[in-house]
């Protein structure tokens, strides 16, 4: 289903159009507006008038989360404090939380695009929405739900834990969608065979799942214990929240709203734009965004574009799904790792368990010595101690083909690894300098 063909199917060179005509009057609007952009414009000597084409994007200033950090809560303001009426904010755990600051009109876009999100996933109006994404500050929550209402669907808000009630309720109620963060679906999962319930026989047909990157294999795994089609959604608080793009049935990509984000690839390293299909840092740019508009921000998460045509209908272009962050990304011995790599080999290998932990640490040699510790099956875990020492042998030998180094690998019983209601914490980095 399509929520809005005029803009999700519209011809190539009048988005680019409208694209460019919202970017400059966005630029003319930070100028005046927001002194940190103004000084930021000043200092590399552009404003407006010098946007002729979208191309003359990298002539203007980045965007940082530290920036925004800087800028807490109120200095990235672009409008009178009057005409706010909602607030959401990251969790802060590392520093002053980012704030995103929403107009009445602002709250209309998000519930746009997060109702082309969902229609994305086959949502309709005939649909029982179980949304278990957080409340509150967070923005999963609150945007899954503005958009499952715009669609005219029940939604059901129940929020992030109490998987016992969320299985109730899943039953009870009917649900025919749910939406929370992928590694969260699984743990409903686990926590539904072991209180006997057949997920397979529950109308749950559909599920959009975000706010974590999360591999192909973990989609099929979802699939299979509900029964369901999986969509990946991707947004973040810093631009909107969640809807800022999203797979439709091809599942081959996720469409962005670029009438609403103009979307970018660069070089993390050298801050370059990169040719479309070249793998890099994602970008976005919010063209109608009125409280807190954002210019160029550094998402840090790493995809890719594809712009060949999708048999959905839609002409936007799309995004690859996420490979890891540059802030995820961990160096050991030199190497490149990402925690997804880790994430779809494991899936692949019978006997294991979607659940792991990476823990880092720097041995007496000064090298990086890595441990995974993996969940085992029940039936596995039972078995003879050969059987096992031929299982952990096995994942060590395809983690080395796959990430180039060597791993040490602990099997750990089923339910040992601590599960997340949020984003699962797959990483303990104890190294030192």
């Amino acid at each position: 289903m399509i929520y809005n063909p005029e803009y999700e199917c519209m011809e190539t060179g009048a988005r680019q159009r409208l694209q460019l005509a919202r970017l400059k009057n966005l630029v003319e609007k930070l100028y005046n507006d927001v002194p940190f952009y103004r000084k930021k414009m000043d200092e590399m000597e552009v404003t407006s008038r010098d946007i002729h084409s979208l191309k003359d994007i990298d002539k203007l200033p980045f965007t940082t989360k530290e920036d925004l950090r800087e800028n807490y809560p109120h200095g990235l303001l672009a409008c009178p404090k009057d005409r706010i009426v909602e607030v959401h904010m990251s969790s802060g755990t590392t520093g002053k939380p980012v704030v995103d600051e929403y107009t009445r009109d602002d709250i209309n876009t998000w519930r746009e695009a997060m109702a082309r999100t969902l229609a994305g996933g086959g949502c309709t109006k005939d649909d029982i929405v179980q949304n278990c994404y957080g409340y509150g500050l967070f923005t999963g929550g609150p945007g899954a739900h503005y958009g499952a209402l715009t669609l005219g669907a029940e939604v059901l808000p129940m929020s992030s834990g109490n998987t016992a009630r969320q299985l109730m309720v899943l039953q009870d109620f009917g649900s025919t969608m749910l939406t929370c963060t992928p590694s969260y679906a699984l743990y409903m999962a686990e926590e539904a065979r072991d209180a006997g319930i057949d997920l397979l026989k529950l109308p749950i047909g559909k599920g959009c799942f975000g706010a974590e990157p999360w591999s192909e294999n973990m989609r099929k795994e979802i699939e299979a214990r509900y029964g369901m089609k999986a969509y990946d959604i991707y947004g973040l608080t810093e631009i909107i929240g969640p809807g800022v793009s999203f797979e439709c049935e091809a599942q081959n990509g996720l469409h962005i709203n670029e009438d609403l984000f103009y979307p970018e690839i660069i070089d993390p390293a050298t801050g370059n734009v990169l040719p479309e299909g070249e793998k890099g840092e994602l970008v976005f740019t919010t063209l109608t965004k009125e409280g807190t508009p954002l210019l160029r921000y550094r998402t840090r998460d790493i995809s890719y574009f594809m712009r060949d045509p999708c048999t959905c209908g839609r002409t936007t272009i799309r995004m690859h799904r996420l490979f890891g962050r540059t802030d995820d990304m961990l160096i050991i011995r030199g190497v490149n790792v990402f925690p997804s790599q880790i994430e779809h080999a494991l899936i692949e290998i019978e006997g294991t368990e979607p659940q792991y932990l990476i823990v880092l640490t720097r041995g007496e040699s000064h090298l990086d010595e890595v441990e995974l510790q993996v969940e085992v099956k029940q039936e596995f875990f039972s078995d003879e101690t050969k059987g096992l020492e031929s299982l952990r042998t096995r994942i060590e030998s395809v983690m080395k083909s796959n990430l180039q180094i060597g791993v040490k690998v602990k099997l750990v019983e089923p339910k040992t690894i601590e599960r997340s209601i949020g984003k699962a914490r797959r990483v303990i980095d104890k190294r030192t300098i």
